[in-house]
Order: C-alpha cells, then structure tokens, then sequence
C-alpha cells in the first residue's frame, strides 16, 4: 500500500499538473486493477480523475484471463455469443470504474470522473451503426460518468453530432489532423445544436475530443531519418508537439467564437482536447515529454501508467506549455513539409493504421475468449 507521506511525495508533480488545469485521466484499465483496489489508489494519490479504454487495452487485458474465469464459465453456460460475451465483460469493467470515480463525477459537476468505452472498432466507417453501438453501450453500461468513443472517420463525424444530440456524452478518438480537428469540433457543436432543439439539458451532454501526440513523431521521425540531414535530424521530435499545440490553437478559436457562446448561455460544455497516445516511443525521448510540454489550462492527458509514473516521479510541470507557441510549432511544421514530407499523407495513414490497430486487437480478443468459451463448455458438461 501507498503511505500518505509517499503518496504525497510522489504526486507533487502530478499535483502542479493538476493545478495547471490538466485532467489527469489513466489510459488502462482491467478487472485485476479495480478488484486490487489499485484504480481506487490512483485516483486518492496520484491525481487521477478519469479512464480512458480502448480495444488494445481490453485485449491485453482480459487475454490474460485473470478475473474473468467465473464470468467466462457463467457466459459459457449460458451459450452466448462471443460478441455478447466481450460486451458483458467490457461494460462490466466500465461500470465498476464508473462506480469508483462516481465520486469525482459528481465533486466536478460531470466534468471529470469519466470512463470512457469505445465501439466495435468494425463499425469505424459505418455512420448508422456507430450510433446504435454507441445507444447501447451507454444503456449496458447506465452510469452519468460514462463517454462513448467514436473514431474521427469520415463515417464517425456524423454519428457523433447524432450521439450528442441524443444526450450521450463521447470521447471523439484518433483524431491525428488539424483539420480533422476542426471538423470534429463542427460535430460536436451541431450535435449541441440538435440536442438543444430537442428540449435537452445541454449541462448534462460532455465531450473530449482525442488528439494523438506521440504516433506523429513516430512517424515523421522516420521519415527526417531516412532523410538524413542535418536539417532533418533537427527537426525529430518537434512535430508531435506542433501538431498538438496547432490543435489547441484552433480549439480557443472555436471555443470563443458567436456559434459556441450561444450554445454555452444555454448551458453548453466545452469539448475539451485531451491529449491521447501519451507514452513515448522514442527512448532518446524524455519519457515525460508528452506531458511536460503539453500543459494547458482546461485540458485532459490521458496516460498509461508507466507515464504516470514516470510524471509523479520527475515530471518537469512548470505551468502554460501550449499558448505561447503557436508561431514556433506552424514554423517546425512548415519546415518539414518544405523537406517533402507531406503532413497530409502523414495523418491520413496513421487514421488509417490506428482504426486498423484496434480492429486486429478486437478481433484477436474475440478469438482468445471464443476459446474460453468453448474450453470452459467443454469442462462444464
């Protein structure tokens, strides 16, 4: 167990994040940390105020079979299908998360204490079913501190504004692009608009809009390395954080502009960027980087724990890393787009690559539990 006099070393970094107005969120999340009580931990000494989730996390976690066996034998018995399965599983991690963080939900008015929970990655370019996905989890799930993720695609963008309207508060995910950006930002406030129209209380409606950070440097740093020179070298490392404080940028313009103010005397809460893909890649890279260089008032870093860690640790917070840097990160943009390296093709293939990610990790995870299915069928006749 954490001592209070540890716990209250470790989180000072954490605390100065927290006090910059980051919402520290943990991106992990299995049955083995909530029934431990280590989830609980986190939020009481690390600063801990949301869950983020996505399939990669639940394969690892429940294909590791451990705290799941009695509900695998129970759903083997009951001869459901793997789909439904993987469903009963997930929503029950989320709503015993939800349950922990209940507290947090309701000491921020429903601005943090959120767990998040994404839809069949399958259904990534399907609008319609998108939505009836995103209906149904919120119902499994049926706790106010629940968000929805649905992909930024071209088919996830008007299923979101749908989503919204209905009242169900999302987590927008994989969002690489500024212009993606803008348009999910679009999405979100005509989804306000629809909602309003219905009579709905728009306090209630909340939304996140993921931005990932460290997957562009991976790949545009390939790509100033192959390149060689000593102009592209320099270059490494800079865009991720560009890309990412552009996108804030473009979040104060929307966010102050006559659209949003009508929806915001009407109750409305802002769609905050949260920082996603967090963890760096590059060992050369500080493992705090992306937390570090990303602090901004009203924003959410969701972290794995590694990072968490790392920033309770010898986090560098020293307040405001985004407002003042807008000219210097269109500058390293602009600088390597002038060495051929197009940002267009760039964001394009890691929206590609990361809707295709976590359909391979759903699909393996179905295939893990279809055969615990069948093995624990097996034992139970």
């Amino acid at each position: 167990m954490i001592t209070v006099t540890e716990a209250t070393a470790a989180a000072e970094p954490l605390k100065r994040l927290s006090d910059a107005g980051v919402s520290i969120w943990l991106d992990d999340l299995s049955r083995k940390r909530i029934a431990s009580g280590n989830l609980a931990e986190l939020v009481a000494a690390k600063h801990v105020v949301g869950v983020t989730t996505n399939p990669s996390i639940f394969q690892a976690a429940i294909g590791s079979g451990e705290g799941y066996e009695e509900q695998l034998a129970d759903l083997a018995a009951r001869g459901v299908t793997v789909d439904e399965a993987v469903r009963m599983m997930t929503t029950a991690d989320v709503r015993d998360a939800a349950d922990i963080l209940r507290p947090v939900h309701e000491a921020t008015h429903g601005r943090d204490g959120r767990v998040s929970i994404e839809v069949d990655p399958r259904l990534a370019h399907r609008t319609r079913a998108t939505v009836a996905e995103a209906k149904q989890l919120a119902w499994l799930v049926d706790r106010p501190n629940v968000m929805i993720k649905i992909p930024a695609t071209d088919a996830g963008l008007p299923a979101i504004t749908e989503v919204i309207g209905r009242g169900i508060s999302v987590n927008v995910t994989l969002i690489f692009s500024l212009e993606r950006y803008r348009q999910v930002m679009d999405a979100y406030l005509a989804g306000l608009e629809k909602a309003n129209a219905a009579g709905l209380d728009l306090s209630t409606i909340h939304s996140v809009a993921s931005f990932f950070v460290s997957r562009v440097d991976s790949e545009i740093d390939k790509r100033l390395t192959k390149l060689g020179t000593d102009e592209a070298l320099g270059l490494k490392g800079r865009a991720a954080l560009a890309n990412a404080r552009l996108a804030y940028e473009a979040y104060e313009e929307v966010f102050a502009g006559e659209r949003w103010l009508a929806l915001a005397r009407a109750g409305a809460n802002e769609q905050r960027p949260l920082w996603a893909s967090t963890g760096v890649k590059d060992p050369a890279y500080k493992d705090t980087l992306y937390v570090d260089e990303l602090v901004a008032p009203g924003t959410v870093n969701t972290m794995p724990e590694a990072t968490l860690d790392a920033t309770a640790d010898h986090g560098d917070i020293r307040g405001d890393a985004v407002t003042g840097g807008y000219v210097q990160a269109r500058a390293d943009l602009d600088a390597v787009e002038r060495l051929g390296i197009s940002y267009d093709e760039v964001v394009k293939q890691l929206e590609n690559e990361g809707v295709a990610k976590f359909e391979t990790a759903w699909v393996d995870l179905l295939e893990a539990v279809a055969t615990s299915l069948r093995n624990k069928g097996v034992d139970g006749e």
